[in-house]
C-alpha cells in the first residue's frame, strides 16, 4: 500500500513538473508574440504591407516575415526587416526578447531614441540600425551586451559622447559609428577591444587630441584589414 502510494505520488509530481515546464514554453512563446506586435503597433508607415500582412496571432510568431526562432527553445533568435522602407519608432517591448541573437533593422526610417532595453539582450551578438533617422545619446548600459560581435550605428542622427562602457564589449570584432553628431572625445575604453577588425568613427564632431595609443590602434586595425582584403 505504501508502495503504491509512493508510486502515485511519483506520478503526480512528474506530471505537475511537465504541465509546469509546458506552461512556461507557452509563455515564452507568448511573451515573444507580444513583444513583437507592441513593435509593430509603433509602425506608423509599412509601404510594402511586410508586417500589416503577415504579422497576425492567426498564424506562428516563427513564420512572420523577418522572424526567426531557435527551435530548441522555441524562442525569437533573430529580427532582420532591413530595407523595408518601415517608419516609426521602436517599442521598448524588444528588451522583452530575451533570446535574441541578430536584430538587423538597416535602411528604414526608424526614428526617435533608441531604446535602453534593448540592452537587456544579453545574448545579442549583432545590432545593425545603420541608416534609419534615430537620434539621441547612446545609453551607458550598451556595454552590458557582452556577447555582442558586431555593432553598426552608421548613418542616423546620434549626438553626444560615446559611452566608456563601448570597453566592455571585449568580444566585438566590427565598430561603425560614422555619419552621425557624436562629440567629445574618443572614450579610451576603444583600447579594451582586442577583438576589433573593423572601425569607422568617421564623420563625427569628436573633440581634443586623439590620445596616440587609440590611434596606433585603429591604424593597426587598418593595416590587418587591408593586409587581409590584399591577400584575398
Amino acid at each position: 500500500m505504501v508502495n503504491l502510494l509512493s508510486r502515485l505520488l511519483l506520478f503526480l509530481l512528474s506530471l505537475h513538473c511537465f504541465v509546469a515546464c509546458l506552461a512556461a514554453n507557452t509563455k515564452n512563446i507568448t511573451t515573444d508574440q507580444s513583444a513583437l506586435l507592441a513593435f509593430k503597433s509603433l509602425i506608423t508607415s509599412d509601404p510594402y504591407d511586410m508586417l500589416a500582412n503577415n504579422w497576425s496571432t492567426s498564424s506562428s510568431v516563427c513564420s512572420w516575415v523577418g522572424v526567426t526562432c531557435d527551435e530548441r527553445h522555441e524562442r525569437v533568435h533573430s529580427l532582420i526587416l532591413q530595407n523595408m522602407s518601415l517608419k516609426g519608432t521602436v517599442s521598448p517591448n524588444l528588451g522583452n526578447l530575451s533570446f535574441l541573437v541578430i536584430l538587423d533593422l538597416k535602411n528604414n526610417s526608424f526614428g526617435g531614441q533608441f531604446p535602453t532595453e534593448v540592452c537587456l539582450l544579453r545574448r545579442l551578438k549583432v545590432l545593425h540600425i545603420s541608416y534609419n533617422k534615430f537620434e539621441g545619446g547612446i545609453p551607458a548600459a550598451l556595454g552590458d551586451l557582452s556577447q555582442l560581435q558586431y555593432l553598426y550605428l552608421g548613418a542616423n542622427n546620434f549626438s553626444g559622447f560615446i559611452p566608456q562602457s563601448i570597453g566592455n564589449l571585449y568580444q566585438l570584432k566590427e565598430l561603425d559609428t560614422a555619419q552621425n553628431r557624436f562629440a567629445g572625445p574618443i572614450p579610451q575604453s576603444i583600447l579594451n577591444l582586442s577583438s576589433l577588425e573593423y572601425i569607422d568613427l568617421s564623420s563625427n564632431y569628436f573633440s581634443g587630441n586623439p590620445n596616440t595609443d587609440i590611434m596606433c590602434h585603429i591604424c593597426y586595425i587598418f593595416l590587418v584589414v587591408t593586409l587581409f582584403l590584399m591577400l584575398e
